[in-house]
Parts: structure tokens; C-alpha cells; sequence
């Protein structure tokens, strides 16, 4: 059996990775025109930067960066539900990883945390199962973020909630969906965008047919990649081949984890509590028809958004003027273009959504860039 060290060895091979890079630069340079590939995932974001892939692809291949952050894309007036509920008497809000540390209009959770609400991050959500049980006297509520990935875990969560009864447990959902996102961003008059790199995990999830629409729709190649860095780089040379030869194809380079279909399973629980919502606001994108979940109506007692109802705020808000997360998001700007990139806005005081979470794109480029990238 390959251990861990042997298995990832040979996804970060550097006589690998210089191979793929010489037949990219060979391949691209039969191709006349800019091939502009906007890696949907953050965690794609993460690869490319750390270990400096877009330093070895020749001058006509660019990357854009996705809006493939759930902590990213996520709106300040959710934010302020996620702290208004907080604020209740007898409430603990739940919430995942960085999301604690994304600004709201009145500050982040961590703040609200500080000041004496019961907010707790937790890495696994069916810890809420324990929480909800050891303070019966209270209501427990789960601010589910995440695309397709980890929406299952926020239905087996409810799932359990439901066989045990646990009647104090409510969830606030705000999955989103990524093939909506991408029509978002092609829908844009100014979009450079002419390839993708498509996710990862969240195809494992969802399946590779998710894409064809897309595919078929813009002309464009994707290919879904793993996040190695042999894996990113052997996605380009996909995408690379395909320009040259004028076609758009849904090519699957992670084969080894996502299947056509994706995982039937998880999809048939994700739909026995969730139903389309038929309009989400995006962080930076605006409102997208049909690119996020909701609980279904059977469900309504758990819905924290429909028991708290009158108590949560209805106000849509931008981001601060000085921030251009919105037009990064939507791969119209780089982080370096904004003014505020390394200034006012860093990792330890982000003004904006990408700087916060370690998939965005601005945390990514100031992590291992650098402010003078």
C-alpha cells in the first residue's frame, strides 16, 4: 500500500511538473490568440500560488481567478443574519472555519464573539448534534456555508436532527451551486474568460455532467482538475490542446475521483431537505437565479430564516468602496489592482472577503506573492 508521502510525491515531481510545463509552452505557442483560464475553485487558487505554477506558463496563458470560495462569495447581509441571530437571548450560533472572520456591516463574528454572543467554529458539523443535546435549555443554530462539497454533511446533520428529535437544532443554509456561478460570470459583456479549470471536490459531488451545459453553451473548454500541482498542470496542457485545435470539450483530468454522475447518494440526500432558492445574492456576482439551496418546506421548523423572520435585516450591502473583491470575483481585476491589496487590507485586517478566507484569491497572491506581485 502507497503511503501518504509516496501517493503525493508523484503529483509534486518537479522533473513532472517542468515536462508538462515544456509541452504547455509548445503547445500554446500553435495557438494565435490569449487562453484566459478561470480556475473556479479557491482551493485550485491555493496550488497555482504556492507552489508558483503561473510562473512557468508562457505569456499567452493567463489564470483568472474564480469566485470558487464559499467564504468568499458570501454577501455582508448574510454576515448580519449570522450576527443578528447571534445576538439572540439563549441562542449559539454554529458556523465553519474562516467565515467567523468575513466583515459584515457591523463587523465579523469574531467580533460579535468577543463582545459576548455564543458563536463557536467547529471543523465538523454534526458537532451540533452534541451541542444542541448538552444545552437543551437553548437553540442551537448551524450557518451552513459551501458549494456542492459540503452540503451533504448539512443534510446528514438534519437528518440525524430529525431521527433524534433534537427539536433545539435550526440551520440557516447557504449553499450555493457552481455551474449557476459560471453562467454568472460568462454572462458578463466584459468577460476574458475562455477556458475553466473546473473543481475538484465539488465534482466528486455533483459529476462531471454538471458541466456540459457550459460547455456546450459558451464554446469553452473545462476540464476538471485534482489540486495537485501535476494535476493543475496537466489540465492546462488539456486546455491547451483544445484551443489549438478550435474544439470545446468537458474533459475529466481527475478521472481517479469524479465520476459522470458524481456521488448518487449524497445528490438524493441533499434533495430529500433541500430544494433550489430561486435567487442568491453572490458576493461581488449580484443575484443569481437558481444558484443556491434552501430547505424544503416540510422543513420550515428548522428554517432559521423563516422561525426568526421578523428579527433578521432585509438590507442589501456592497462591499467598502475602497475594495475590489466584486470585479476579482467576476476575473475583471487582480488583486494587485487594488489599491488597498497590502495596505489596508491584509490577511490579519481584510477588508474584503478574499483576503480572509486562505482559498481567496487576494489572501492567496499577498501569501505567497507578496504585496509588490
Amino acid at each position: 500500500m502507497l503511503s501518504l508521502n509516496e501517493l503525493y510525491r508523484g503529483f509534486r515531481d518537479p522533473d513532472v511538473i517542468k515536462s508538462l510545463a515544456k509541452q504547455i509552452a509548445i503547445t500554446a505557442a500553435k495557438y494565435p490568440g490569449q487562453i484566459n483560464i478561470m480556475e473556479v475553485c479557491g482551493g485550485h487558487t491555493h496550488t497555482i500560488m504556492k507552489y508558483g505554477l503561473n510562473q512557468l506558463l508562457p505569456a499567452n496563458i493567463e489564470f483568472i481567478h474564480g469566485p470558487g470560495c464559499p467564504v468568499c462569495i458570501m454577501p455582508k447581509e448574510r454576515i448580519d443574519h449570522a450576527a443578528a441571530l447571534a445576538s439572540l437571548p439563549d441562542t449559539i450560533l454554529i458556523t465553519l472555519g474562516d467565515m467567523i472572520r468575513v466583515p459584515g456591516s457591523n463587523g465579523n463574528l469574531a467580533q460579535y464573539r468577543a463582545s459576548g454572543c455564543d458563536i463557536r467554529p467547529i471543523y465538523d458539523p454534526l458537532d451540533c448534534l452534541t451541542i444542541a443535546t448538552d444545552n437543551p435549555d437553548k437553540t442551537v443554530i448551524f450557518f451552513a456555508i459551501g458549494f456542492e462539497t459540503s452540503t451533504p454533511m448539512t443534510a446528514v446533520l438534519l437528518e440525524q436532527a430529525e431521527k433524534r428529535n433534537i427539536s433545539n437544532l435550526l440551520f440557516h443554509i447557504n449553499h450555493v451551486l457552481v455551474p449557476p456561478a459560471i453562467d454568472a460570470v460568462m454572462a458578463d459583456p466584459n468577460v476574458k474568460v475562455n477556458a475553466f479549470i473546473g473543481p475538484a471536490h465539488v465534482s466528486v459531488i455533483s459529476g462531471a455532467k454538471v458541466y456540459r451545459s457550459a460547455v456546450k453553451t459558451y464554446n469553452t473548454p473545462l476540464v476538471i482538475s485534482g489540486f495537485e500541482p501535476v494535476d493543475v498542470m496537466e489540465s492546462i496542457l488539456m486546455i491547451a490542446k483544445q484551443k489549438v485545435k478550435a474544439i470545446a470539450l468537458l474533459e475529466n483530468q481527475y478521472s481517479r475521483a469524479v465520476s459522470e454522475q458524481g456521488n448518487l447518494t449524497a445528490q438524493a440526500l441533499i434533495n430529500k431537505y433541500m430544494t433550489i432558492r430561486p435567487s442568491f445574492r453572490w458576493r461581488g456576482l449580484g443575484p443569481i437565479a437558481d444558484s443556491a439551496l434552501m430547505l424544503r418546506d416540510e422543513y420550515r421548523h428548522r428554517d432559521a430564516e423563516q422561525v426568526y423572520k421578523e428579527q433578521l435585516p432585509n438590507i442589501e450591502i456592497d462591499d467598502h468602496k475602497a475594495c475590489q473583491c466584486g470585479d476579482i470575483l467576476r476575473g475583471l481585476s487582480k488583486p494587485k489592482d487594488c489599491k488597498v491589496f497590502g495596505r489596508g487590507c491584509t490577511p490579519e485586517t481584510p477588508l474584503g472577503s478574499c483576503m480572509v478566507s486562505s482559498e481567496g484569491a487576494c489572501n492567496a497572491h499577498f501569501r505567497y506573492n507578496g504585496v509588490t506581485e
